[in-house]
């Protein structure tokens, strides 16, 4: 019952996806409409809704007492010594992520019935965010690396679509072509790993996969963290680390609901997902894991420094997804595989209510997204204000909210774990500071002070419709108390159990952990203590610098030094453009088009074709029309065959 139970679950998106894909298209080719956007939204939420109700059934019924269950439908691939099965599996760490991924995912399509109300190609937009929900399933569910690389290329696939959904606006379509090619370049990375793994273990399916690195490696020290870097790289481009991390703060230019889904719950924490998944190879290769540790501190600093200056309510939160990505690298980095996870899933729930609460000003302001003609919506927009202000709480780690405890146990563990580092440890403070700073400017200069835009906005502000702010009141509710499944032991004096540990820590620890140092709790209280005291300082100066009511901001033009650099995200786009894009252009323009394809593959067709024109020139001398010439060429060529059929052969 189960194992069809959990076909049920990846299938009913894909349903939704095809009953509304051909629908837009029949509407679009027909100039008539089969059925609207309001039908459409409820059979799209309603798919994933229900997707969402089998896998609590599933996880916390039928999984109960078991490790795992798994379902497979079909044998794929047999060749040589290769055999892969089409199976979904179902464990302690896939089910994390497929509650998150469903749960999260319905209540922004139930948001989106009302954020899309209105456009021309609604159908087909709910037609992409099942896709995408359908890819993703195959992405977390799927037992083997094929199957995971194939959801892998689906939501690359399905974010170029939503990225670019208003693609008559080049700008946009250019931000779903960045995104895609980017993606493929990390993609290069994690089909290098899956190369090299069979290899050398003669199997993708995950589990062996780990068994093999872990307890019978063969591979040598050098190859085993190569495989893991390139692994690696492949997390680099979903979850938009450096250097692949320019895809994502452009990718802002879909719906907000795509940017809650895509780059807050789901696609974005793929890369997150897959170290954690083979975490039995990450722990046998120190070299990887140290990379992933660095990469993940470097770009969670980095990102949350551009954040400090942008004024775009949308780029801001887009680089703070970055930046949190980051801190969840640093847990994985650090060996704490548990802990990234717990803040993938607290970081869902705040980061999605914070798009959808960017999503709500912006539908109020009339697609005005920047924040210097904002200012005091608190008063107009009250739900989204105070939803907005829980998630930025949670964000900003302050107790008892949910990312409290999952940034506080980031940073204990990367400061006490043995694959931890103080250095980095400082770095994921500095980064937490900067968190707690931008998110507060951010939410001082759009819902306090004077309004600074226009009288005609003004005089359209209102709150938005219940279908988008009953989601918000959902996601700032799990906000607050979503953390509270992984108390630590410290805070919780033993009365309350770590629900999420518990839960987690056998799928993840099956193949080792992180080993903790010895440390007084007096220590870990203090380390805590000064967790909360960032946060408390990040919220104190931006409320000094932007909480007066008659703010005057810099025109960003005038900005210079330091604040120059941030405001134009250290250059980064135009270093790639000048020294990485334009070279190849180049390249592809002058070697491989004017030589190599115009010069000689074109030269070699067409020289062959003119060389042809001309043996055929000189037989259509023969073509006289002379009937009494051709009679003479037939009893000339047969003479000549007699004769060499009689004197050669």
């Amino acid at each position: 019952m189960e194992n069809s139970l959990i076909l049920v679950i990846v299938i009913l998106p894909l349903i939704g996806a095809a009953l509304n894909g051909t629908v837009a298209a029949t509407n679009a080719f027909r100039k008539k409409e089969i059925w609207g956007e309001k039908f459409a939204g409820i059979l799209a939420f309603g798919t994933v809704a229900t997707s969402f109700i089998i896998s609590l059934y599933v996880v916390f019924v039928k999984m109960s007492g078991l490790e795992s269950i798994a379902c497979t439908p079909y044998e794929w691939l047999s060749v040589g010594g290769l055999q892969i099965n089409l199976t979904f599996i179902i464990d302690h760490l896939s089910a994390v992520m497929l509650l998150t991924v469903t749960g999260v995912s319905s209540v922004i399509h139930l948001y989106s019935i009302g954020y899309i109300h209105g456009d021309e190609s609604s159908v087909r937009y709910f037609s992409y965010l099942n896709l995408f929900v359908f890819a993703m399933l195959l992405l977390i569910l799927g037992d083997s690396m094929p199957v995971m690389f194939i959801g892998w290329e689906g939501v690359g696939l399905c974010s170029y679509l939503l990225i670019g959904f208003w693609y008559k606006d080049e700008e946009k379509a250019m931000a779903g072509k960045k995104a895609f090619i980017v993606n493929r370049i990390g993609d290069f990375g994690f089909l290098l790993g899956m190369f090299l793994i069979f290899a050398n273990v003669g199997s993708l399916t995950i589990s062996n996969v780990n068994e093999f690195f872990y307890h019978h490696n063969s591979m040598t020290f050098f190859w085993t963290n190569v495989a893991g870097i390139c692994l690696f790289i492949g997390a680099t481009g979903k979850s938009a680390q450096i250097p692949l991390y320019v895809w994502l703060p452009d990718a802002m230019a879909g719906p907000t609901p795509v940017s809650a889904l895509i780059h807050a719950a789901t696609m974005v924490t793929a890369g997150v997902y897959m170290v954690a998944r083979f975490h039995g190879l990450f722990l046998v290769a120190p070299v990887a894991m140290n990379v992933v540790l660095w990469v993940g501190a470097l770009t969670a600093l980095f990102s949350a420094s551009i954040a400090l200056v942008q004024n775009d309510i949308k780029k801001v939160l887009a680089y703070s997804t970055v930046s949190q990505l980051g801190f969840m690298f640093m847990a994985a980095g650090a060996g704490a595989f548990v802990i990234a996870v717990f803040h993938l899933m607290t970081h869902a729930f705040f980061k999605a209510c914070l798009f959808l609460g960017s999503g709500s000003v912006i539908h109020a302001m009339g697609g005005e997204q920047d924040i210097r003609y904002m200012g005091g919506l608190k008063k107009y927009m009250p739900a989204t204000y105070i939803t907005f202000l829980l998630a930025t709480l949670a964000i900003a780690g302050f107790p008892p909210f949910a990312g409290f405890f999952s940034k506080d146990e980031i940073l204990w563990n990367v400061f006490a774990s043995a694959h931890g580092s103080k250095i980095v440890w400082v770095i994921g403070a500095l980064a937490a500071l900067f968190t707690a700073f931008y998110m507060f400017r951010l939410v001082y200069l759009t819902f306090f002070g004077n309004f600074r835009g226009t009288r005609e906005q003004e005089h359209h502000l209102h709150e938005s419709p219940k279908t988008m702010t009953v989601p918000l009141m959902i996601l700032g509710g799990l906000s607050v108390i979503g953390g509270w499944i992984g108390i630590p032991k410290l805070l919780s004096l033993g009365i309350f159990p770590n629900l999420f540990h518990d839960f987690l820590e056998p799928a993840l620890s099956k193949y080792g952990h992180a080993h903790i140092g010895h440390y007084s709790h007096a220590t870990e209280y203090g380390l805590m203590a000064f967790s909360v005291a960032i946060a408390l300082a990040g919220w104190f100066f931006a409320r000094k610098k932007f909480s007066d009511p008659k703010i005057k901001l810099e025109d960003p033009r005038n900005y210079t030094g330091f604040v120059k650099l941030l405001w134009n995200k250290y250059f980064i786009d135009e270093i790639y453009i000048k020294f990485i894009i334009e070279p190849l252009k180049s390249l592809s323009t002058n070697i491989f088009l004017n030589i190599s394809d115009k010069k000689i593959i074109d030269g070699a067709a067409n020289g062959s074709a003119a060389g042809w024109r001309k043996v055929a020139t000189i037989f259509s001398y023969f073509q006289s029309g002379n009937m009494q010439a051709y009679g003479f060429y037939m009893v000339f060529g047969v003479a000549i065959a007699f004769i060499l059929a009689l004197f050669i052969f």
